[in-house]
């Protein structure tokens, strides 16, 4: 992504092309939150307190007449002040959402934008200027990379890692068919879904969460022939790495909501997603934590390669065809959309019919498999773009959610010989965002 702007030096004025940020005076950096919209800007200080790290300047360059209504949706709790009240004023409308009246024309409005949370970060995800929204591509996480959190003295024993998502608490250690081992803290945002039916309880699906609130999985998980089943016949467990017994740091969550997106098709699974509000809200510690959601452009931040490879985790079944008794995982590569039709024409064709579908996998036994849809296809996205070194510091992104395989001949069980099929979440950002911010 290309932006564009004005830095004054000495008495000339200069015109530079930039990619993704801007060197300001002293030494702040000015990014264009919504993506095609070089009248919208961020101004943004690094290096301040903990307290203060989360806040920045918008502007908005336009003309605006009288009586005219902004609103500005954020993605997580914030305030803001506008620079100068002579011309509007400011008012709540609902949690994360903000109307700016205008009682006097003016020609353009700058307001500081401050997260109540230490250490995260609102970004805009909508902003409607009198009903028409200039914020259709919103960009999330531009300013993670500076968040430093209250690591001011290595002797702090609760010490913060940069960025609000997607990043390990624990230190790494090295559906799942052939899929490796993992260890408890390695996916602290993978979740196990449970069924309750009378006075059983039976695990279904995995899913991610997302916030302290909302966990991401398939729509086909949650529902019966397309129609939501009860919330109350959902319990979700977050911190969970042994499928059965105890795990001493896991929270067991009741569902207070489904959110199915309005068109999907159990037949085809097109638009297979769905979020669970959670009746209380997840606690954050070294086994639980949020993963990040892709977004457009996030493939910039990979290396040259046109390859992009996920990893996906689950309890799903193993060689046995038997569900793992811990949690596993398998790294696999996206594969092209030609490739994955030629491979099965019958069977792929089929779905793969929206463009909102992918394909991943190696077709050599390792693979997603009953008991692991709703889990993610998680990448991996570097803070330092295009950092390839094996000890780059980075997030775990949500890029897909496991959707469907093709199953045996001869027993109705994956086939972990055949792709597996994957609900793009890139597609579907706004509509997470837009969820999250109304559930």
């Amino acid at each position: 992504m290309k932006q564009w702007m004005i830095i004054l030096l000495a008495i000339a004025i200069v015109k530079v092309s930039i990619q993704q940020q801007s060197i300001l005076i002293n030494p702040a950096v000015s990014y264009t939150p919504c993506i095609g919209d070089y009248d919208i800007n961020v101004n943004y200080e690094p290096g301040l307190p903990p307290e203060e790290e989360n806040k920045y300047m918008l502007s908005i360059s336009k003309d605006f007449p009288l009586h005219t209504n902004i609103i500005v949706t954020f993605d997580a709790d914030a305030s803001i002040t506008l620079e100068d009240k002579s011309f509007a004023r400011v008012s709540l409308n609902f949690v994360n959402s903000f109307t700016i009246r205008f009682f006097k024309p003016h020609n353009g409005i700058t307001f500081t934008v401050k997260g109540l949370t230490p250490s995260i970060v609102p970004y805009v995800t909508s902003l409607v200027i009198n009903n028409e929204e200039y914020c259709n591509k919103p960009w999330p996480g531009y300013l993670d990379s500076y968040i430093q959190g209250f690591q001011d003295t290595a002797e702090s024993p609760d010490r913060k890692p940069k960025g609000n998502c997607g990043r390990r608490q624990v230190t790494h250690t090295e559906l799942i068919v052939n899929g490796a081992a993992t260890k408890p803290g390695d996916w602290p945002w993978h979740v196990a879904l449970y069924k309750i039916d009378h006075a059983d309880i039976k695990y279904i699906c995995g899913g991610t969460l997302v916030s302290k609130n909302h966990v991401l999985t398939a729509a086909h998980c949650v529902t019966l022939r397309s129609v939501p089943v009860l919330p109350e016949t959902i319990s979700v467990v977050l911190g969970k790495y042994n499928l059965i017994g105890g795990d001493t740091e896991s929270q067991e969550r009741e569902v207070y909501s489904l959110n199915i997106h309005k068109d999907f098709n159990h037949k085809r699974l097109d638009n297979d997603i769905a979020l669970l509000k959670l009746k209380s809200e997840a606690v954050y510690n070294d086994y639980i934590q949020p993963a990040c959601i892709w977004y457009p452009k996030a493939v910039d931040r990979l290396s040259s390669s046109s390859d992009i490879y996920g990893t996906i985790v689950g309890w799903g079944f193993e060689n046995t065809d038997a569900l793992a008794p811990q949690l596993r995982q398998a790294k696999m590569p996206i594969v092209s959309e030609s490739t994955c039709i030629k491979s099965n024409p019958l069977f792929y064709a089929k779905l793969l019919t929206d463009n909102k579908k992918f394909c991943a996998g190696y077709r050599n036994g390792t693979s997603a498999c009953n008991g692991d849809s709703g889990s993610a296809f998680q990448v991996f996205l570097p803070d330092n773009e295009r950092d390839e070194s094996p000890d780059a510091v980075g997030a775990w992104y949500i890029r897909g959610i496991v959707s469907v395989t093709l199953s045996r001949v001869d027993v109705a069980i994956c086939n972990p010989d055949e792709y597996v099929v994957f609900t793009d979440v890139e597609k579907y950002k706004t509509w997470i965002d837009n969820n999250i911010s109304n559930m």
